[in-house]
């Protein structure tokens, strides 16, 4: 069990969104070098990595959901293909309204983008694109959104149709809260631009770059670098990765291709490969073609250390976010009255508490709570213990 966060996966077409979508959940969504292959956002569950803590306690887990293999905790989340990204998007060209609307449902952005310069920005076949402007256009098209929703808060600031009272930072939080902000942030965030809080004396460069700032804010993104096993997209990277312009996100490598072809061998029987890992086992029969392909991929991944679908995932989960894994322990230890062991890891916000943490289990269980138990050094805990990644709480509760 889990708060369940939604990763966002967005892309112009033909950049292998889709393929990285499929590889993340190896789930059959159509897959196609044509734009629009993607109609309907596709929900789809994908895995991110935890150290299983049951083997500190020389006790094998039993999941309630996703799986442990060999210590490692493989806890769902949920992983959102967005459809309709094409210039003008925000102006509701293309599926453009579905597209924002979609988006909007997502906790964090990871932009597969492809390094190698194969598309063009409508997703059709060229050469030497430079993937920057990719990048650029997302953001761009991002901000624009933003924008329009800010700038309509100013104007019903500026109409007189709030009260007297009402601060700006109160309206735009209203206007903006489908983005998931509040009327602090928002305050902390005019501050931290410094344009003041009189939106009269905001210019369009002024209301640009504070709509910038609450969209890095609520929409965080990772930028997956997909087709990195091609020799331009590595020239690429290197080039974009060292320029400054691009300091504000976050780049990880990888090869959707990549980890599809060593999934879908793995199902068949013919390597062992366990998601995420740098490196894999030919366990089965394979035809010279087939061993040179997976050989191909073997060097892939001693140069990257993984094909970097599962590192997209959990960097913008873990990092981005910085979501907390943690698992509630039972009144026996680790285990519960059906004699489960660990059977639960839960993905909770950063700089929770461990009150937070008996909310995010039932409403009940934190209206009830006295305190909390540490299950590794049996340390109570109070309310306000701020949890830490992979800590195994037990929450001592009157329901």
């Amino acid at each position: 069990m889990s708060t369940s966060y939604r990763i966002g996966l967005v892309g112009k077409p033909s950049v292998g969104k889709s393929s990285f979508f499929n590889a993340a959940t190896m789930n059959d969504v159509p897959e196609g070098a044509y734009p629009f292959t993607t109609i309907d956002p596709s929900v789809g569950e994908a895995y991110v990595r935890v150290d299983c803590a049951a083997p500190e306690f020389d006790e094998e887990c039993t999941p309630n959901v996703g799986y442990c293999d060999h210590g490692t905790r493989f806890v769902p989340t949920k992983l959102v293909d967005v459809a309709g990204l094409i210039p003008g998007a925000h102006e509701g060209a293309g599926l453009g309204n579905q597209f924002l609307t979609d988006l909007n449902e997502t906790d964090v952005l990871v932009h597969v983008v492809d390094f190698s310069g194969e598309t063009d920005l409508e997703g059709e076949p060229t050469e030497d694109h430079d993937p920057r402007k990719d990048i650029d256009f997302l953001e761009e098209e991002l901000d624009q959104w933003y924008l329009d929703v800010l700038e309509k808060g100013i104007e019903r600031y500026e109409s007189g149709y709030t009260t007297e009272d009402d601060a700006i930072e109160e309206e735009l939080a209203e206007q903006m809260s489908a983005f998931r902000t509040n009327e602090d942030e928002i305050k902390r965030l005019i501050r931290r631009v410094g344009v003041g809080f009189d939106p009269e004396e905001w210019d369009e460069d002024d209301q640009l770059e504070l709509a910038r700032e609450i969209r890095t804010e609520t929409k965080p993104m990772v930028i997956a670098a997909n087709k990195m096993d091609l020799p331009e997209a590595q020239a690429n990277y290197e080039e974009i990765t060292d320029d400054p312009d691009y300091d504000h996100l976050t780049f990880v490598p990888c090869s959707a291709h990549a980890e599809k072809a060593l999934k879908s061998a793995d199902k068949s029987g013919v390597v062992d490969y366990r998601p995420g890992d740098g490196e894999f086992e030919i366990v089965g029969d394979v035809s010279g073609e087939q061993k040179e392909g997976l050989e191909r991929i073997r060097e892939f991944l001693s140069e990257y250390g993984a094909t970097g679908v599962q590192a997209a995932l959990e960097t913008a989960l873990f990092d981005v976010l910085g979501v907390t894994p943690v698992f509630p322990g039972g009144a026996n230890g680790l285990g519960n009255e059906r004699g489960e062991v660990l059977p639960d890891c839960y993905l909770i916000p950063p700089n929770s508490t461990a009150e937070d943490f008996a909310y995010s289990l039932h409403s009940d269980i934190g209206d009830g709570f006295l305190h909390a138990i540490d299950c590794r050094t049996n340390r109570q805990l109070g309310a306000d213990y701020e949890v830490d990644s992979r800590d195994v709480i037990e929450i001592v509760t009157t329901n």
